[in-house]
């Protein structure tokens, strides 16, 4: 499974697949505690390791259980799973992670799901476990080295332009101090100085520009101290870091069929910086941007995103207005998308929060949209078509 060209093998069998989900089951209703004891077992073990996570572990737990949901959703798709689990490798470099600490983890993670499976725990189990642990973790050590040998881990970038927007929204541009080599409509990882440990994901607002510069929509989030910083703390000239660009939400410009758009809140950022990106590529695929707003006031680029349609004739934006306190509202925009189908012969890209994201992806697939043409953040599970 380390080699491309052996993506589509499977790395378990469809009995070690069932043990899988059936001891996932076991332990889902523990999620909650579940990472804690993994990272207290991790630091416990391996003292060593504990320099490389922030001080505070709240969000970081939250990844720990979804990326595990997520390697054993995928494990019956090997090329997708490869996919994943290349993406997680070459992120982690910015962890500061090696090769070694892979089999920590992996140690660690297996005697956590033991404790809580209980009885569900056997020998079959443990092995499938390892089995698909050692693939994962062998895929992500195989892709960190090979980026390691092209690229840097991080990126310093310095704060060119910071723009409040509200008390809760801003844009900022920033310059990176080496080349920054990403896909208009991939997300990134971002920290600050204020919180040098802790990294979220944003996605540039823009396809890359001649100057070097990416901007970012930020929204400060309760209980979030890295956007909060970001948007009540960071001025010009001060240095963030970026991880590398992850993420294939991104359009095939060899590909021909036409494209719809679903974004809500920041999550029309990485649809702007897709549709920018297609004008760098001449790509002029027929494109509908179906965009959720709250009353009047439409989320941050839809100013940008109706010029655009106004300059290119196969783009066409579709606002749908709901209030949030009108019952029902939030269906609105998979119902108005649904109705304005059938999108069977289309590409989907779909952005936003995450239930909005699960919603309109079900309303794309129920009108005939093939789950592998549903482009969107690879840490939503679209539990509607396990």
């Amino acid at each position: 499974m380390n080699s491309p060209d052996r993506a589509s093998e499977a790395i378990v069998t469809p009995y070690e697949i069932s043990l899988l989900r059936a001891s996932r089951a076991a332990v889902e209703p523990y999620a909650a505690d579940l990472p804690g004891h993994f990272y207290a077992t991790l630091f416990q073990r391996y003292p060593q390791v504990r320099d490389l996570f922030p001080e505070h572990m709240e969000v970081q737990h939250d990844k720990l259980v979804r990326a595990l949901m997520l390697v054993v959703d995928l494990v019956d798709e090997p090329a997708t799973l490869v996919r994943f689990c290349s993406e997680l490798g070459r992120d982690h470099r910015k962890f500061g992670a090696v090769s070694a600490h892979y089999a920590a983890v992996g140690e660690c993670l297996l005697a956590t799901l033991e404790h809580f499976a209980g009885s569900a725990w056997t020998p079959a189990v443990a092995a499938a476990w390892t089995r698909a642990y050692t693939a994962a973790a062998g895929v992500m050590d195989g892709a960190a080295t090979a980026d390691a040998a092209e690229h840097p881990a991080v990126w310093d970038a310095r704060v060119v332009d910071h723009r409040r927007h509200g008390r809760d929204l801003a844009e900022i541009t920033v310059r990176t101090d080496l080349p920054y080599p990403y896909t208009g409509g991939q997300f990134v990882s971002l920290a600050t100085p204020w919180w040098p440990k802790s990294w979220r994901y944003f996605s540039p607002a823009n396809a890359r520009r001649p100057d070097g510069t990416v901007t970012f929509h930020v929204r400060a989030v309760t209980g979030g101290p890295v956007s909060t910083a970001l948007v009540q703390r960071a001025r010009v000239d001060d240095v963030l870091r970026l991880g590398r660009p992850l993420g294939d939400m991104v359009l095939d410009p060899a590909a021909r069929r036409d494209v719809v758009c679903v974004a809500g809140g920041t999550g029309l950022a990485p649809v702007l910086a897709l549709l920018e990106q297609a004008v760098l590529d001449g790509v002029r695929r027929r494109t509908d941007v179906f965009v959720g707003t709250r009353g009047t006031d439409g989320p941050l680029g839809l100013d940008t995103l109706r010029r655009l349609a106004d300059q290119y004739s196969w783009l066409t934006v579709h606002p749908v207005v709901h209030d949030d306190d009108t019952p029902g509202a939030v269906t609105r925009l998979p119902a108005a998308l649904a109705a304005a189908g059938p999108w069977r012969d289309h590409d989907a890209y779909v952005s936003g929060p995450g239930p909005m994201i699960v919603s309109a992806a079900e309303a794309l697939y129920r009108t005939g949209v093939p789950l592998d043409r549903i482009h969107h953040d690879p840490f939503v599970r679209l539990d509607f078509a396990l």
